[in-house]
């Protein structure tokens, strides 16, 4: 299991959100590529990036801070936000970036997830957001009537290389992760599951440690993102990451 730190982005710095709501933010750095280093200094082994800018465009807005972080650090960075075309993935693929997330995308256009997964094997995400079972699009802002497993699956079908779940009731709350939602999610499909929202201690990812699996069709729970916990102090980071890998 990996434990991954995420960077949001919006205007160029680095915050958090609470429960994705735009008005609810908290700036953590003004050079998010020093809090890149910073994670990578610390053990990680990946970076998740999200252009929260982007999520409501419907397009890249971060680029800059983007293209910042590649010439920073060496590890694997993924990002999502916004991105909803072929020529955008090419873009940040082109870039440096080794795995880009899909997200609305997946919603409203499985040939997308079809083709950039041919296109670039291993290297395409898919981000679930869901709110009590149904997924959301649009930088959080609608709720679809899509049942998260049925969607899971057809990614999966489709050649996503993992699938990210967030409960968004638990992210950016402190509140501690949707271990079940994660695990039954995992329990769906058979390719590994990403647990983001709601970490808020060590005792939390112990926890999703423990129910990581593999489970009977192969699918489990193969990593966690954490972001408000490791800003303010409350999760270690290098400590987690180690607890991650035992």
């Amino acid at each position: 299991m990996i434990l991954i730190p995420a960077i949001d982005l919006k205007d160029g710095q680095c915050v958090r959100l609470v429960q994705g709501d735009m008005q609810r933010e908290t700036v953590y750095s003004k050079d998010p590529a020093a809090m890149a280093e910073r994670w990578q200094s610390l053990g990680a082994k990946r970076l998740h990036l999200v252009d929260l800018n982007g999520a409501f465009a419907g397009q890249p807005v971060n680029l800059q801070a983007i293209d910042a972080i590649l010439a920073r650090v060496t590890i694997p960075v993924e990002i999502g936000g916004g991105i909803r075309s072929l020529p955008v993935i090419e873009r940040y693929l082109a870039m440096g970036i080794h795995f880009v997330i899909l997200g609305s995308a997946a919603c409203h256009d499985m040939e997308l997830v079809r083709t950039a997964c041919r296109l670039f094997p291993g290297q395409i995400l898919v981000g679930i957001d869901a709110r009590d079972g149904l997924v959301a699009v649009q930088g959080w802002s609608e709720i679809t009537g899509i049942d998260a497993h049925d969607l899971a699956r057809r990614c999966a079908d489709a050649g996503v290389a993992e699938i990210i779940f967030t409960d968004i009731r638990r992210d950016g709350a402190m509140t501690g992760p949707n271990i079940e939602a994660t695990r039954a999610l995992a329990e769906a499909v058979s390719v590994p599951v990403i647990l983001s929202g709601g970490i808020s201690s060590l005792e939390d990812v112990e926890r999703v440690v423990a129910q990581a699996g593999p489970y009977a069709n192969g699918g489990r729970i193969a990593g966690i993102i954490t972001g408000r916990a490791i800003y303010d102090g409350r999760l270690d980071f290098a400590a987690a990451s180690l607890r991650c890998c035992n």
